[in-house]
């Protein structure tokens, strides 16, 4: 793309943001840019920095802005993120905007800029037009990374591969990339449990603390049905057994009861039995998992589930 030769051809391409040393490059004096502001036909958002207008700046002004305080950044993390309209993880209206520069540079954010320091960032970032932005990828595993609890590690990562927005492959590759990235086998951990279709913080919990855990039979996750012309999603099928465990968090499940009751007696007129758990029964996965195992040996399993660390000795 050929470089805009007029400053309203470059203030159109940056949501109206422009920087001195464009300004500069297109042969316009710094008594230009003062004018502008004398007149408030421009306002300064960052020490040489402006924006064609003097209301608040927009986001994505606000974006183009710390990018070009910086003379060569990307937009990163959480805010690349929401240029890539990823819903968990991504950056809000007020909050600082997360930009990136070469490792080997020193400057200093202002205010409402948070900037960190990446090792050859042109690798993990976009080369189009546009606003110079970290690639999904590395941006989904960077946010993922600094999560407080694995819990929130596993709602920006699954969320992402739900929405279709990426694949565990894509960010598989990425991650044995990211060697100096913090909590990798945690991230790693948490793909491969993506990968097998646990995509949000219960579904997780359920695999690992109540099947994994107490060895009951692997199930598929996720599996497409249709009933009655509708197209639903099993979030754990036992298919030999014909059992179905529908978690359903309060978020994902609300305002969706006439859905879910037809989906079960639809698979329960095939010959389907299915259990509800909510946080409240994965919170106790002992109990839990030898209910779905009672279920499972009534329809066929020939196995025992095991006990894990936490299961409390039973009474006699």
């Amino acid at each position: 793309m050929r470089p805009p030769d007029s400053l309203a051809e470059l203030l159109a391409l940056q949501d109206g943001v422009v920087s001195r040393a464009q300004v500069h490059r297109l042969a316009e004096a710094d008594h230009d840019v003062e004018r502008r502001l004398r007149r408030r036909e421009w306002a300064r958002v960052h020490p040489g920095v402006y924006v064609e207008h003097t209301g608040p700046p927009t986001w994505r002004q606000r974006a183009w802005a710390a990018v070009l305080v910086h003379g060569e950044a990307w937009v990163a993390d959480a805010s690349a993120l929401r240029l890539h309209h990823v819903r968990t993880g991504a950056a809000d209206d007020d909050g600082p905007v997360s930009t990136v520069v070469d490792a080997e540079r020193r400057v200093a954010a202002p205010a409402g800029v948070r900037t960190s320091r990446l090792a050859d960032p042109t690798r993990w970032v976009h080369h189009g037009a546009g606003l110079p932005c970290m690639r999904l990828e590395p941006a989904l595993l960077r946010v993922a990374s600094a999560t407080p609890t694995a819990d929130a590690c596993v709602a920006v990562l699954g969320d992402a591969v739900q929405d279709r927005r990426t694949t565990t492959a894509r960010l598989l590759v990425d991650l044995d990339a990211m060697l100096r990235l913090p909590r990798r086998s945690l991230l790693r951990e948490v793909l491969v449990d993506v990968a097998e279709g646990a995509l949000s913080a219960l579904e997780r919990r359920y695999l690992r603390d109540v099947e994994r855990a107490h060895g009951l039979p692997s199930a598929d996750r996720q599996v497409r049905r249709r009933a009655d012309r509708a197209t639903t999603y099993r979030d754990v099928e036992h298919a030999a057994s014909r059992v179905v465990v529908e978690l359903d968090g309060s978020l994902a499940h609300r305002g969706t009861r006439w859905r879910d009751l037809e989906r079960d007696a639809y698979a329960a007129a095939d010959g389907w039995i299915t259990v509800h758990a909510g946080w409240h029964e994965v919170l106790d996965p002992c109990r839990l998992a030898r209910v779905v195992a009672r279920l499972l040996q009534a329809r066929g399993w020939t196995g025992v589930p095991r006990s894990c660390p936490r299961c409390m000795p039973r009474a006699a």
